[in-house]
């Protein structure tokens, strides 16, 4: 009876995952992945609890809210009766060969096992270390650039002041010798003024220098020596009255 209703069920089951399996294969496909709800599959680094050593933890879970505490383990026990009674499972001398080679594997797990797994934790701490090395060194690198790309976008940037600092030297140059030959052509033309004016002065005095003489000579030879002793004695006579006075 039990063997006839768990067949019925599998059967069930198997009809029930090809069907989901056409639905999902003709189904269109979603471009856009919710990934907030559905977020992307992480491989975990711990292994699942289990149960009994083989059973998983959340097939236990799962049967609580309807079967309570006891219902994993007494369909356990259920399945084990009926492999055991239907003779799918037959309890020969190899099983208990088995159960033998189970307790010397268990107690070589359990001596072994913690220095083969901190061995095998050690190993894959190592890689991982290595790995995350790598992808340091790549974020390092990556933000060597980005500092390197920030800097060559500030010195562009400071170049526009730059030529604008240069542009103004170069005025502030250009300005500079513009003042210096403006000044220079004042002093040529104040020279060549100076020459002028000069010129005109000396000129002028040997003019007026050449009508004095002329006229001091003109004077002098209109004068006769008579006159002249005339007024010469004129003067002294003069110069003797104001003595006596």
């Amino acid at each position: 009876m039990l063997s006839r209703q768990a067949i019925t069920r599998a059967t069930q089951a198997r009809n029930y995952l090809v069907v989901s399996s056409r639905g999902l294969s003709v189904s269109t496909p979603n471009q856009e992945r919710d990934l907030v709800n559905f977020p992307a599959r992480v491989r975990p680094v711990d292994k699942a609890p289990v149960r009994l050593g083989i059973f998983p933890e959340e097939w236990f879970t799962a049967m609580y809210s309807k079967t309570g505490v006891t219902g994993p383990y007494m369909a356990l026990t259920g399945v084990a009766t009926f492999l055991a009674s239907k003779e799918f499972f037959v309890m020969e001398h190899d099983f208990y060969v088995g159960l033998a080679l189970a307790a010397v594997l268990s107690y070589v797990v359990k001596s072994a096992g913690p220095d083969w797994t901190a061995s095998i934790n050690k190993e894959l701490d190592d890689e991982e270390a290595s790995m995350k090395a790598i992808r340091q060194d790549e974020i390092d690198a990556c933000l060597a650039t980005i500092a390197d790309e920030e800097a060559a976008q500030a010195n562009t940037a400071a170049f526009a002041d730059i030529i604008a600092a240069k542009k103004e030297a170069v005025g502030l140059q250009l300005e500079g010798v513009y003042r210096a030959r403006l000044h220079d052509a004042y002093t040529q033309v104040k020279k060549r003024l100076d020459y002028q004016l000069e010129t005109a002065n000396v000129v002028r005095r040997m003019e007026q220098k050449h009508m004095v003489d002329w006229i001091i000579g003109n004077v002098k030879k209109s004068i006769t020596p008579a006159q002249e002793d005339a007024a010469l004695k004129k003067c002294i006579s003069d110069l003797k009255g104001l003595a006596s006075a």
